[in-house]
């Protein structure tokens, strides 16, 4: 029984990548696809805040799963919400008819610098550009492969653990229970967004960004806060709200945080809170799909805020903010797509070594915005 692969400082080249990424074996076409595809992008200049960046806006998990049969009582106006939404885009076509989704796009991303405000690609900032490869299978099942300026990144879900992969910390899996990928659910997937926010609270109206907007919300339990916190770190709250427009009945804006109380033994401790917010639009059907609509652009930003006694002692009290932005494109949608197999969702054989005697429990969480940026 080994340990996980140790945290590596430099990009893998594409074919380590592929050799390892457990997503199924060369047979499949897609993987030749990739390959070819990314080869560029693999030897692009690495920046320093390249880590950052991928390990926060690379491929965040939604704050709760989606559950099929709610127990909870869903309120009127939720259902109202809900029903206008699918009307609007047209997904209960897809319901029970459709196995699989596969999807590409292209994303920038970059710092924001803290005065001042300014945006990716502005001032001192660089742009870093990538685009991403993802897959998924009802239910539960679900493959994402990015690469953004010479790193690549690779998350999925087997339908019983979800697990990622990148340079610095090697194959790592998500601790609590499978969740869907928040990219996902930025407009790409509705079947997904009309089942996760069927059991939402309604929490009223709001205008955002000029839009008048009703306003679901949905909070990790105190049970799944539990599941993914250990001797080191609690989660103390993990929440999303969902703005749907109450003029086209479309999720026009996603925001969701997370706090975590981080102390080691003998020290005090630190707070760190991610808030993540994402601008949706440009909704058009899909080509063959009888008018189904996903959402094919949109704006991602979010603020990490690390507080405590144990920052910045000459400054006590005063947090440590840390500011990114990624715009994104949906370049191809197809349902349904031939040659798409449970293989393709198979997680690295390391996601598997359950030897807790043996396993470094740090190397196994995955807690996007905490440990890349205190190794960096």
């Amino acid at each position: 029984m080994n340990r996980l692969a140790p945290v590596s400082e430099e990009p893998v080249t594409s074919d380590e990548e592929i050799s390892r990424d457990g997503g199924g074996g060369g047979q499949f076409s897609w993987k030749y696809w990739f390959k070819a595809h990314f080869s560029l992008l693999l030897f692009q200049k690495k920046s320093s805040d390249l880590k950052t960046l991928l390990s926060v806006l690379g491929c965040p998990l939604f704050p709760v799963p989606i559950r099929p049969n709610p127990n909870d009582q869903v309120s009127s106006s939720a259902q109202y919400i809900i029903q206008h939404f699918t009307a609007a885009t047209g997904c209960r076509k897809l319901e029970g008819r459709v196995k699989n989704v596969f999807a590409t796009g292209k994303v920038t991303m970059g710092m924001v610098d803290h005065v001042g405000g300014r945006s990716i690609g502005t001032g001192t900032n660089v742009a870093e550009k990538g685009c991403f490869v993802m897959w998924q299978m009802v239910p539960d099942k679900w493959l994402v492969e990015l690469v953004v300026g010479g790193h690549k990144v690779v998350a999925g879900s087997d339908g019983n653990v979800a697990w990622r992969h990148t340079p610095w910390l090697g194959a790592h899996t998500a601790k609590g229970g499978v969740r869907p990928l928040r990219r996902a659910l930025q407009g790409l997937d509705p079947v997904a967004i009309a089942a996760v926010f069927s059991s939402a609270q309604y929490m009223g109206e709001k205008c955002i960004q000029g839009e008048d907007c009703f306003v679901l919300k949905l909070a990790a339990d105190q049970g799944e806060l539990t599941e993914r916190s250990d001797s080191t770190a609690e989660m103390i709250k993990h929440v999303t709200f969902g703005f749907f427009s109450q003029r086209s009945g479309l999720l026009v804006y996603l925001e969701d945080s997370f706090l975590t109380r981080i102390q080691s033994p003998g020290t005090h401790p630190t707070y760190w809170e991610t808030t993540m917010s994402t601008r949706i639009h440009d909704y058009r059907p899909v080509e063959g799909s009888g008018g189904v609509m996903i959402a094919h652009g949109g704006r991602s930003s979010a603020v990490i805020t690390r507080f405590g006694d144990s920052l910045l002692k000459s400054k006590a009290g005063v947090p440590v903010m840390t500011r990114m932005e990624e715009e994104w494109s949906i370049d191809d949608v197809a349902f349904d797509v031939a040659g798409l197999s449970l293989d393709c969702f198979i997680a690295p054989k390391d996601v598997h070594r359950k030897d807790e005697d043996d396993l470094d429990e740090s190397q196994l969480d995955w807690r996007s915005s905490t440990q890349p940026l205190e190794r960096s």
